[in-house]
């Protein structure tokens, strides 16, 4: 999942970069708008990540939660 992102986000850097180049009148309204779509792109991957990890941990508490405390043999 991560990796297509990442893969996603190389290619548009590449089509700006072309972009930049070969238009010389660009209206930078349209780099602060594919600026804010690419930060939304990655706060919607930290919010993936974060819940990914949340479960994870929640997990691992639950199964935790069934220990019990170290044997004291008398």
């Amino acid at each position: 999942m991560f990796l297509a992102l990442y893969v996603r986000a190389q290619t548009l850097m590449a089509d700006m970069r072309g972009k930049v180049r070969r238009e010389d009148g660009a209206v930078a309204t349209e780099y602060a708008l594919l600026l804010v779509l690419i930060a939304l792109a990655i706060i919607a991957a930290a919010a993936a990540l974060g819940v990914a990890i949340a479960a994870v941990f929640n997990q691992g508490s639950s199964t935790l939660g069934g220990v019990t405390g170290p044997a004291t043999g008398s």
